[in-house]
């Protein structure tokens, strides 16, 4: 699409406001809008924005860190191929942005470009990553008193739950395809109030774009209904946790064949998939601070509760890290890829997907093979400590701080970030981690709710 072809379909559609859109270090989608007859000035110059707010912590705390305060600035630069006309606010467009030095180079502590390293050096090894991302949340209200209160009392795949959010979801499913966005599978979840409905796979970038379209698509068609909808990881402490695992398979550079597959192989993997599974396996303690990287997230993973706990991979094993999932008859090769379930929506996608690549890429490089005693095809959580420590099993870290600890230390994902992402990352976990530190249960629960 071109600026012209833009601005005429932003008139065609009356819009009044463009919306300039990032998601920050703490997995926060923000922006700044432009009246639509200032939009052609500013698709190629973007909107100015703070460096600061790439150090603003999740309760909007700046932290100190370097080239990061009061002077200096950046631009959002729209991808116009991220332009939407959402049903939900027809008189506004929104747009994803990357974040640009004013003399228009990438910025150093802009996450997408984060995900772009990731996909070139993807390129060079010869390989497309496609990916989804699979994501839960809650639909509640809000009472007088301020608590929020799941909108049913429902079972997992319950027919009454479906039932009772039908008009929400139908709408949901409306304004997604509006966008360009393929529903693939829905049903109501294992909590009180709780849905998920996945979207089709992607090239990566495209697919960390669409998951930010689709949470706001979900919290905008809630409050048109009346309600909230939270992806926060664990938004009411007696029901399930909600999480966002993340699908991914390696392609050749034509996109035709799926280098994940090998037909010969007991579990249909090529020594690539087992080269990513080794690195990812190798990173682990370090990406769940990429992927899990808030206070919240922590309550969120623990044994027995189908979202993972165990440093391990297995076939179909929902209690592993790394699920290998069986294909589907008639498109084995397409079908075949990778779930990594320790992920959540608190997580900016571009940061999740970006550091599981790195990740991924070192074990293939360095020609890894993971350790088969890692291999499990029961619940981890069934068996004993000493077998678990027999086998090199380990539990994932089990609060933030300790995971921030093993991404400090990992050599390979904090040079993948690059010095100015991974310290502004790391100083915004580090406040998090304080200020929930010295609060209780309810106000970590009421802060996280609205957030994410």
């Amino acid at each position: 699409m071109t600026n012209d072809e833009l601005i005429r379909r932003a008139e065609g559609a009356g819009v009044k406001l463009a919306s300039f859109m990032y998601c920050d270090n703490g997995g926060v989608l923000r922006g700044k809008s432009a009246h639509v007859s200032r939009l052609a000035g500013r698709l190629d110059s973007g909107v100015g924005l703070t460096l600061a707010m790439q150090a603003m912590s999740d309760m909007d705390d700046l932290q100190s860190v370097e080239g990061m305060g009061a002077v200096g600035e950046t631009r959002l630069v729209p991808d116009l191929t991220t332009f939407t006309v959402p049903p939900y606010s027809p008189n506004r467009a929104m747009m994803l942005c990357d974040m640009m030095d004013t003399d228009m180079q990438p910025y150093a502590a802009c996450t997408r470009d984060f995900l772009k390293r990731a996909r070139a050096k993807a390129a060079s090894m010869g390989l497309t990553f496609q990916a989804a991302f699979e994501p839960e949340w809650y639909f509640a209200r809000e009472t007088a008193e301020g608590e929020f209160v799941p909108i049913d009392r429902s079972l997992v795949n319950s027919a009454v739950g479906a039932m009772i959010a039908r008009e929400a979801v139908d709408d949901l499913v409306d304004a997604l395809e509006a966008q360009g966005l393929r529903v693939e599978q829905y049903y109501p979840e294992l909590g009180h109030g709780q849905h998920e409905l996945t979207i089709s796979h992607a090239e990566a970038l495209r697919a960390a774009d669409n998951h930010l379209l689709f949470k706001e698509t979900v919290r905008n068609v809630a409050y048109k209904h009346g309600m909230l909808a939270s992806f926060a990881p664990k938004p009411f402490p007696d029901q399930a946790g909600s999480g966002c695992h993340i699908h991914l398979s390696a392609w050749d550079a034509d996109g035709e064949t799926n280098l994940f597959y090998d037909q010969t192989e007991t579990q249909n993997l090529s020594e690539l998939a087992y080269g990513f599974i080794a690195g990812v396996m190798k990173h682990m303690p370090a990406l769940i601070a990429l992927t899990c990287p808030s206070v919240n997230s922590y309550r969120r993973l623990a044994p027995g509760m189908w979202s993972t706990a165990y440093m391990c991979y297995g076939p179909d094993n929902r209690e592993a890290a790394l699920r290998i999932p069986s294909r589907f008859s008639g498109s084995e090769m397409a079908s075949t890829n990778l779930e990594y379930r320790p992920a959540d929506s608190s997580a900016n996608p571009y940061i999740a997907l970006g550091g599981l690549i790195f990740a991924g890429l070192d074990g293939i490089e360095k020609g890894m093979r993971p350790d088969e005693r890692q291999y499990v095809d029961v619940d981890p959580g069934s068996l004993g400590a000493v077998e678990l420590a027999q086998r090199g099993i380990r539990r994932y870290p089990l609060a933030l701080p300790q995971a921030v600890a093993y991404l400090q230390a990992d050599q390979t994902l904090t040079d993948a970030l690059g010095p100015d992402l991974a310290n502004s990352y790391m100083a915004i976990r580090h406040a998090d981690s304080l200020h929930f530190g010295k609060r209780d249960v309810d106000y970590e629960i009421r802060h996280h709710f609205h957030k994410y």
